[in-house]
């Protein structure tokens, strides 16, 4: 007697959602299975990786990834296009650092000048994201979305304290939205409701669940996703079918296993490595878990996790 596969089905299917132009353009998520299991359904797109840009040098970033970027990141534009030109970036995640109230404070209509010209030396899809300041974000996207019109960008990220203004500009100005909640499945699907309920095409939503790095809740974030991906799977709940978002590299690059010298943590083993190690591993968990865009920063974290998806699709 031969040996049969056990397949499972489900009724339900990940939304697809598309950003950028033209040949560039990428779509994430569209499949009506679990993660990488092709053998039980269809998994039309592939996770995406995008290289994260920030507005302005990033200070608070550890020396092993800070000095990759040490000769581009003064300047936004030039930094975009080393990703895109040198690391073969697929796509770019724009952060506007420096209009947090307590960085830089720039306006908005800086916020907007940078991204006009990223866009201009560009050609591969951008996300936009603002400072996490739910105030300031309210202003500064506004600008972002008018800024990035026609350029089908993937705006966010918008919260509940903030969303009915980032959700109407992106409306205005056809681009795609980050709702981001806190570690919470209600909460996701809550926030999702109420962006919907405000004539936002669903299609058009990527929800971002909040990230933890490995030792750092990473457990708890995993099963926060995998409940969204089962709950739009198998429950065929359409608030939570949109497809979802890991920052990775915000969360991991910050930790003590990533910032400790080799000096006060020998046995350890080496800064840069570990740091590399810790990314990817957050990473690929997160795509196990039913993510299907992630933001990272360290260009070898990437290239190890483009690799895993390689194998694993």
């Amino acid at each position: 007697m031969s040996f049969v596969v056990p397949k499972e089905s489900f009724n339900g299917k990940v939304l697809a959602v598309d950003f950028g132009k033209d040949e560039k353009a990428l779509a994430v998520g569209g499949e009506n299975c679990l993660p990488f299991l092709s053998f039980e359904g269809s998994i039309p797109n592939r996770p995406v990786i995008a290289y994260e840009v920030q507005d302005c040098a990033p200070d608070d970033w550890p020396d092993t990834v800070r000095n990759i970027y040490k000769d581009v990141s003064g300047d936004p534009v030039a930094w975009a296009k080393y990703c895109q030109d040198e690391l073969k970036a697929g796509a770019i995640a724009l952060r506007l650092v420096s209009t947090h109230p307590d960085r830089d404070d720039r306006s908005a209509e800086d916020a907007a000048g940078t991204i006009r010209d990223v866009l201009a030396a560009i050609n591969v899809p951008l996300i936009i994201l603002g400072s996490n300041h739910i105030e300031k974000d309210a202003l500064v996207l506004v600008a972002a979305a008018e800024a990035g019109g026609g350029y089908n960008c993937v705006i966010g990220k918008a919260q509940e304290g903030n969303y009915k203004t980032i959700v109407a500009a992106a409306l205005a100005h056809n681009h795609k939205l980050i709702a981001m909640s806190e570690l919470d499945i209600n909460l996701a699907k809550q926030l999702n409701i109420l962006i919907t309920q405000m004539g936002f095409d669903k299609e058009k939503l990527i929800t971002d669940p909040m990230c933890s790095a490995l030792g750092y809740g990473l457990e708890y974030t995993y099963s926060v996703m995998e409940r969204i991906r089962l709950a739009g799977l198998a429950q065929n709940d359409a608030t939570m079918q949109p497809p979802i978002l890991g920052d990775v590299g915000m969360y991991v690059w910050k930790i003590k296993e990533t910032v400790a010298s080799d000096t006060d943590m020998p046995e350890w083993g080496a800064l840069e490595e570990r740091g590399i190690t810790w990314e990817a591993v957050t990473a690929t968990s997160l795509i196990l878990a039913g993510a299907n865009l992630l933001i990272m920063r360290h260009p070898r974290a990437i290239q190890t996790v483009n690799k895993t998806i390689d194998e694993l699709v």
